[in-house]
């Protein structure tokens, strides 16, 4: 008799982004005649950069020629793609990771779903709340969590992040062993601070624990005084995995590339207290289970780091943040209390009341979609995350329609 994964069963946050469609398409279906403007979801609108479609085209070109034809290539990515990675994003900011230390793959989400597979089931795992919920539904599919109890799961502990703390919680006094941290965060678009980094390097370091953090947003990063990697803090590749994605730095969702960072030396342990080095273990998996991103991608992305690459993107990002600055504007014109949007492209509202009847009456009023707080953890409720990844016209349009909507 063929079994199935009961721990599907206890998954709990998809509810946030179906209800969310569900809502929507109702809407729409009584009001066909309306446009609605999405500020929800985090996927980019502008098209790719000139500098990466001239290399991707290149690339295809070269497909179609038997000297320059490439079939498989090799899974950790290729060495001209992560040779640019380590110099541009690591060497140049004063971090020692090399080239063999990077893994490109088709996407930070799945990196950070699948790197819970090289550790133990009984880990004590951290979880900010808000939370990504792919680092809550990838434990609870593997069976590290017991059933969710409101809203929460057993056997996780969760990492308060509110208006109090700035939506940077500081390492528990518990010890735990696997820690999820991103900054700049999705969904607060709140940054870390070195200090604050520091802290939970210190702590890993003190409790043998491993930090998984996600840094996918760091191209909007432009206070200069905030990291980029946690690679900055001393100590960090001792006790840290990063991931990284071009999707929003470049405009890559669609398109699919991102790496992540193991460090050579890094280690886990054993029951009997052994060490054993964590980055053989990803590279066995990631050749095992993973057959590499395209040719044409890796060039495209390597195409990121050029000299016109790197203004082309910047540009791009500048304008997303542009875009950000105009709806944290509009919202605190309104008397709303917001972080984010500065060297984020996610502004977290705060509400004054209910998540999803404030997400309901900005769909009915001004029809904007936005996201509930709700969705992403207890400590979401009476917020939203509005995202600025649209176009800058319908960004105006959809801060009048909500500047006129709640002001009624």
């Amino acid at each position: 008799m063929i079994l199935a994964n009961e721990n599907f069963g206890k998954l709990q946050s998809s509810y946030l982004f179906s209800e969310i469609a569900k809502r929507v398409a109702a809407y729409q279906q009584a009001n066909p005649e309306v446009k609605i403007i999405r500020l929800g979801i985090g996927d980019v609108t502008l098209p790719l950069a000139p500098a990466c479609l001239e290399a991707m085209h290149k690339a295809v070109d070269e497909l179609g020629h038997e000297a320059t034809f490439r079939g498989y290539g090799p899974e950790q990515g290729y060495g001209f793609l992560r040779e640019a990675i380590a110099k541009k994003d690591y060497q140049a900011r004063g971090c020692d990771i090399s080239a063999s230390e990077i893994f490109v793959s088709d996407g930070s989400k799945c990196d950070c779903a699948n790197i819970q597979e090289l550790f133990a089931q009984t880990l004590r795992i951290a979880i900010p709340d808000p939370v990504y919920p792919v680092y809550v539904d990838t434990n609870v599919m593997a069976g590290r969590t017991g059933p969710a109890v409101d809203g929460r799961y057993e056997g996780l502990h969760y990492l308060e992040s509110t208006a109090d703390n700035g939506f940077v919680p500081a390492p528990p006094e518990a010890p735990v062993d696997l820690i999820y941290l991103c900054f700049p965060n999705n969904p607060t678009g709140a940054v870390a601070t070195r200090e604050q980094l520091k802290a939970w390097v210190d702590y890993a370091k003190a409790n043998k624990a491993l930090i998984l953090f996600d840094a996918a947003y760091e191209a909007f990063i432009r206070d200069p005084s905030i990291p980029h990697s946690i690679y900055e803090i001393e100590g960090a590749k001792d006790v840290a995995i990063e991931f990284r994605s071009f999707s929003k730095k470049a405009g890559f969702t669609g398109v699919r590339c991102a790496f992540t960072v193991v460090p050579e030396n890094l280690v886990a342990y054993a029951k009997d207290g052994s060490e054993i080095r964590v980055h053989p273990l990803w590279n066995r998996r990631h050749t095992t289970k993973f057959n590499g991103v395209s040719y044409p991608v890796q060039r495209a992305a390597e195409a990121v780091y050029s000299s016109d690459g790197e203004l082309q993107t910047t540009e791009q990002v500048d304008y997303y943040l542009g875009n950000a600055k105009l709806i944290r504007k509009g919202i605190e014109a309104l008397g709303y209390a917001c972080v984010g949007g500065d060297n984020s492209p996610y502004i977290w509202v705060n509400v004054k009341g209910d998540s999803w009847a404030f997400f309901d009456r900005l769909l009915r009023e001004a029809q904007v979609v936005t996201t509930p707080g709700a969705g992403f953890g207890r400590c979401g409720e009476g917020y939203v995350r509005i995202s600025a990844f649209n176009s800058r016209a319908k960004v105006e349009e959809a801060m009048a329609r909500i500047a006129k909507a709640l002001r009624a």
